[in-house]
């Protein structure tokens, strides 16, 4: 391995251990407790060094926002493969959970924490997000174009169907359901499904 190998992978194993300790920081203590000084007293560096990767903490948000949704879009390709249009729209569903049972911190970073939303008001355009929302919007007009959610508006019908998943997710990650077993929270959270699937006829 060369000299300019060697410092780049140096340079990227210091983001990314930034990144992680900067994540598990901000649910733990909440993002606003959070300085870069605390960032760089857990990995015991200067906050000096933080700097020469990320210029605040915001862009360190920033950055494990994108990551969210850059694997969140894994999860939803995964499912796209469905060709009847309503299978295709549950099994999107399931993959919204199913994501945000198994990146229970970048979830809240993507849609409970309020602290992205200030960089990202700062974009025109932003891409990551908007892709995510427009195939969900694409699989709910595949629905209406084979005959259901007749009479809907396109983009309330969208809205709701993210509220319904978001709201399980939610409810899960912020354990507000832990005094429901593990397998009767299952049942239910099948069974919430399976309602917003039969809402659509």
């Amino acid at each position: 391995m060369s000299i300019s190998e060697r410092k780049e992978r140096e340079k990227s194993e210091m983001r990314e251990l930034v990144l992680q300790t900067a994540l598990k920081l901000f649910i733990d203590k909440g993002f606003e407790n959070v300085s870069i000084r605390k960032i760089a007293d857990a990995i015991d560096y200067s906050p000096g060094t933080i700097y020469l990767y990320y210029k605040d903490k915001d862009e360190i948000l920033f950055e494990l926002h994108n990551r969210g949704f850059s694997e969140f879009y894994k999860f939803q390709l995964a499912v796209q493969n469905i060709e009847d249009p309503i299978a295709r729209l549950d099994a999107h569903g399931r993959a919204y959970i199913d994501f945000a049972l198994s990146n229970p911190e970048y979830y809240d970073i993507m849609f409970i924490a309020r602290a992205p939303a200030k960089k990202i008001k700062l974009f025109n355009n932003w891409e990551l997000g908007d892709r995510t929302y427009s195939l969900l919007k694409d699989n709910v007009k595949s629905c209406i174009d084979a005959g259901y959610y007749q009479g809907q508006n396109l983009e309330a019908v969208v809205f709701a169907l993210w509220a319904f998943v978001h709201g399980i997710a939610s409810l899960i990650i912020r354990e507000r359901m832990q005094l429901v077993p593990k397998d009767v929270l299952q049942q239910l959270t099948a069974g919430a499904l399976q309602f917003m699937k039969s809402t659509a006829k």
